[in-house]
């Protein structure tokens, strides 16, 4: 399954943006119910036999990393109930275009996976924690399973994986009194925080502009405890601005509620049956299962996926912030009953 081959050339879209970074959702059931992603306790799950096949996701990615994409992050819902992942990360090790394969989880079963992800060549992890106090993290996700998180962020650096990152919904009125005490437990397991505003997708949330921590007021609640801010110049299309503190401490926040970064947005999704969607905030899909169970040749569907790429357009927090000046930006979140008929339109099936 050795795909080593020369570089691809670098495909771009109407803004010149490439197609590098890939994020494969690999099921859209999760074992949480947040409030600020999926509140709602049944959903309009996606049939089991729509799944792509661990087969099938890699000829797609092989497809993907063909047109540039170099990077892979494994998502949900939560990956981690996709059954013997560890043997789709072996697959995706075999693609020599690949620099890093990636994983975003809610670590609630990471304990007792980790080294077996760890065995199977993942690079890196990314644990969600948006709060170290259990009273409150059974109130946001209406589970009772924070220690759980707590010991698979554990046994994650016990098993030998490095630059473990953590990510944090801020909220207003949530957990903003929380952010140094999170800092700090970064510092103390040598994990790095990024802090994540507030985002309106989806539709089954009880989301206001009210409730965004924007990044200047995460910036200046830090600052008034760790002294002046820096931010680190980086030539990087990671979502996450990176700053430093005086004490060499290193966290990011990404802040693309209120300041949009599409002009530098590379990553695309596809979500676990095979619906390919050029932006986080897209009504519609390409779906490429059907043509790759119907036999489409490898050289039309890679030529399906480029002509696509090169068309887009999409700049959905941009347009999300623009409504802002006209008054609409919160009335336009979906209504529940169409998440309920279209599972597609709900963050949790394409990879959040």
């Amino acid at each position: 399954m050795d795909v080593e081959r020369s570089k691809p050339a670098t495909v771009g879209d109407t803004f010149g943006r490439p197609l590098k970074s890939l994020r494969l959702s690999v099921t859209d059931r999760c074992n949480l119910r947040c409030k600020y992603c999926m509140p709602e306790e049944e959903y309009g799950w996606l049939p089991r036999e729509t799944l792509l096949s661990f087969e099938e996701i890699y000829a797609l990615t092989d497809l993907f990393t063909a047109l540039g994409v170099d990077k892979v992050r494994l998502t949900g819902g939560e990956p981690l109930l996709r059954r013997n992942l560890p043997t789709l990360i072996r697959m995706l090790r075999d693609n020599r275009r690949i620099t890093e394969i990636a994983l975003t989880t809610n670590g609630i079963l990471l304990a007792e996976q980790a080294e077996a992800l760890y065995d199977a060549g993942l690079h890196r992890i990314t644990v969600s924690l948006d709060t170290l106090k259990s009273d409150r993290f059974r109130s946001l996700t209406r589970r009772d399973t924070h220690a759980q998180v707590l010991e698979g962020i554990e046994a994650s650096l016990r098993v030998g994986f490095t630059c473990l990152k953590l990510d944090t919904v801020a909220m207003k009125g949530f957990n903003d009194d929380e952010l140094v005490d999170l800092i700090e437990y970064g510092k103390r397991v040598g994990a790095e925080v990024r802090f994540i505003e507030y985002m309106d997708v989806g539709g089954a949330t009880d989301w206001s502009l009210a409730k965004v921590l924007s990044r200047d007021a995460i910036l200046e609640l830090l600052g008034r405890r760790y002294g002046p801010v820096e931010p680190i110049a980086e030539a990087s299309s990671a979502p996450a601005q990176r700053y430093r503190f005086p004490d060499g401490t290193i966290f990011g926040i990404i802040a693309s509620t209120t300041r949009p970064f599409c002009a530098t947005c590379d990553r695309s999704r596809l979500t676990a049956d095979g619906l390919w969607y050029l932006c986080l905030y897209a009504k519609e899909g390409l779906d490429l299962r059907e043509p790759l169970r119907m036999g489409v040749s490898r050289d039309e569907l890679t030529a399906l996926v480029r002509s696509r790429w090169e068309a887009r357009k999409d700049r959905g927090a941009e347009e999300r912030k623009d409504l802002e000046q006209v008054g609409l930006r919160e009335s336009r979140l979906i209504e529940i009953q169409k998440l309920r008929e279209d599972p597609h339109l709900e963050m949790h099936a394409r990879g959040g």
